[in-house]
């Protein structure tokens, strides 16, 4: 398993407070990880300067096989280089069938000229049908998106994101507001998806946790405070002062 991302020294400040305390952190290609910590601890200011929406004070944040500094890179083209986030709320085309939202978010030529000449291919066809079935949404294809159900429009974010090509998926508290058979659906997709990706999964649901089966890093005051599988950190005494204030 050869290294993908790899955040070194970083740390960054708004208006005095740290947010993000000389935090290393590094994933492999392919590899599933979970981050776990208190609110404040830095989980979506981690995501953000992995995407580029925030740029730290001091640090390297190194990508691919090359070695590249995303710090150099606006969000968009560290979203071409393969880097994929998914928000806690699903942000979905509702108006649109199921069959649109992965066609739109299909990894193409963009610009006036590619949108004007724009046609759905053979390839198009059978990329689109991969990923329904990849998702568990093969039924639903032609469904509007907005009456999916809140775990299937989930899902089908995740689907948009396959549709880019991402190497890295960096996605934001997946079982929110689920049923239990749609977390455990969930668990089982990206258990799936990081045989082939980096998957970073940020998550306070401990029991969903436990069903990726995957490394934990837990994130404290902005450092990583404790690393290793869930029943390894969730012993650590440090850890436990965090989450049980004793």
């Amino acid at each position: 398993m050869s290294t993908l991302l790899e955040v070194s020294g970083v740390s960054v400040s708004f208006d005095g407070f740290k947010a993000i305390n000389n935090l290393s952190f590094a994933i492999g290609l392919p590899e599933l990880r979970a981050v776990i910590g208190p609110n404040g601890a830095g989980k979506t200011t981690f995501m953000d300067i992995v995407t580029g929406k925030t740029r730290p004070d001091e640090g390297t944040v190194r990508w691919g096989e090359m070695g590249h500094s995303l710090l150099s890179m606006s969000e968009a083209q560290i979203a071409r280089e393969g880097i994929g986030r998914k928000f806690q709320r699903p942000t979905v085309f509702e108006d649109q069938s199921v069959w649109d939202n992965l066609r739109v978010a299909l990894s193409k030529p963009r610009g006036p000229f590619a949108s004007m000449f724009d046609r759905v291919t053979p390839e198009d066809e059978a990329r689109i049908s991969a990923i329904a079935q990849e998702i568990g949404l093969s039924d639903h294809l032609r469904r509007k998106a907005g009456v999916l159900s809140h775990g299937q429009k989930q899902w089908l974010e995740i689907g948009m994101l396959l549709a880019q090509d991402p190497r890295l998926l960096l996605v934001d508290e997946p079982a929110a507001g689920m049923t239990t058979e749609e977390r455990n659906h969930t668990a089982d997709l990206l258990k799936r998806l990081a045989l082939s990706h980096a998957v970073v999964v940020v998550e306070h649901d401990m029991e969903f946790v436990r069903r990726l089966d995957c490394r934990v890093t837990v994130l404290h005051e902005g450092s990583v405070l404790s690393e290793g599988s869930l029943e390894h950190v969730m012993a650590d005494e440090r850890v436990i002062e965090v989450y049980l204030g004793r």
